[in-house]
């Protein structure tokens, strides 16, 4: 999600209700991407997949989600800045009243591209820095150059005046550096800072190297409590629906009042959100309950968005919290949690079963 565009998450209610509007959608322009990184969801590569969506399909579905919702709609990829029609694209949902974001690598980004984005609309964007300094960002992102690439990427988005966030995807390979990225997020003068947990999916999922365990889950999100505790920058742990529990836990041991004041838009949001206020659209117009969930729940070219987001069976599935097994299903935190539906999926092949990499959750008797 990109800075000065996210929105708090509503309360659960029953399926067709304004509850489960999207807030959040992200269409996948495309699957090409310049880099190779370890964790891509879509395995993305440099060459362009045959069946994108056409800009006039991109123009069907944004009458379609603008009839009855009015969510944050990310442009990401792949690389969405290899697309050439982005900026139409762009302009066309930004002129439909909806708020365009980019979610980009940062490597691409000229003055020119800056200037085009402002001039379609977009007026946020998100730069992936996956370690604080280039051997890891660029060992991390399989391309020489592109830490130094994409930081000078974040500083012409910048200038231009757009809100930016950083996103980092945290695995074995960077766990150790969180601190030293934090502090360089801090130096950018970042508006917001993402921390991505990884699923294992596409690339992400080829090697259990990279995941890391319940425990480092544990003390990673403990560690970005206290970094929201103590500071304003708003830092929000990403498929890591754990973390509002642990703002819960800890925030009563500390004696604050889970609030707006004190936690800004960790108070008000809640877990996992596919297919309760997020969804995603692929690039050949596939509907999943986010990008790391690959069960789709339809297609905008066989049936309408709005048709498929309120009556799709997977996902009222997804939004009957009382069909959640495991621990998931017996922990108190259900609600402010709900566990990561695409993770549990990966893992175990049941997208309502447990959390796998939840501490409390496997403190509860849930499955190692």
């Amino acid at each position: 999600m990109a800075p000065g565009l996210s929105r708090p998450a509503h309360p659960p209610g029953r399926p067709g209700e304004a509850a489960f509007l999207p807030r959040v959608l992200a269409w996948e322009l495309t699957r090409r991407c310049n880099l190779g990184c370890i964790h891509c969801r879509a395995a993305a590569g440099i060459e362009a997949p045959e069946g994108e969506l056409t800009l006039d399909e991109y123009k069907r579905l944004t009458d379609d989600v603008a009839a009855f919702a009015s969510p944050i709609v990310i442009l990401t990829g792949g690389e969405p800045l290899l697309r050439p029609d982005l900026f139409e694209i762009a302009a066309y949902v930004t002129a439909k009243g909806l708020r365009a974001a980019l979610s980009t690598n940062g490597t691409l980004v000229t003055p020119l591209v800056a200037e085009k984005l402002k001039a379609a609309g977009v007026r946020a964007s998100s730069i992936s820095i996956d370690g604080s300094t280039a051997a890891i960002h660029d060992d991390f992102r399989r391309q020489p150059g592109a830490f130094a690439a994409s930081l000078a990427g974040m500083k012409i988005i910048q200038d231009a005046g757009l809100t930016v966030q950083v996103n980092t995807s945290l695995t074995r390979r960077n766990l150790g550096d969180l601190e030293n990225i934090h502090d360089l997020v801090l130096r950018l003068d970042a508006d917001a800072w993402h921390v991505f947990m990884l699923v294992p999916t596409g690339r992400g999922g080829d090697s259990d190297r990279e995941l890391i365990g319940a425990d480092d889950y544990e003390r990673a999100l403990r560690r970005i409590y206290e970094w929201n505790r103590d500071e304003a920058m708003e830092i929000k742990p990403t498929c890591a629906p754990q973390y509002y529990r642990i703002l819960r836990q800890r925030a009563k041991e500390d004696g604050i009042p889970v609030d707006e004041d004190h936690f800004g838009l960790n108070a008000r949001t809640r877990g996992c959100l596919a297919g309760v206020g997020f969804g995603f659209v692929s690039y050949r117009g596939e509907v999943f309950p986010c990008g790391y969930y690959p069960v789709a729940a339809g297609n905008v070219r066989e049936r309408g968005f709005r048709e498929i987001w309120e009556n799709s069976d997977l996902m009222r599935k997804l939004r009957d919290f009382s069909g959640y097994g495991g621990a998931c299903g017996r922990c108190g935190y259900l609600r402010v949690c709900g566990g990561c539906r695409a993770r549990a999926f990966a893992v175990t092949g049941d997208d309502l079963a447990a959390e796998p990499f939840c501490r409390h959750g496997l403190d509860l008797g849930g499955e190692p």
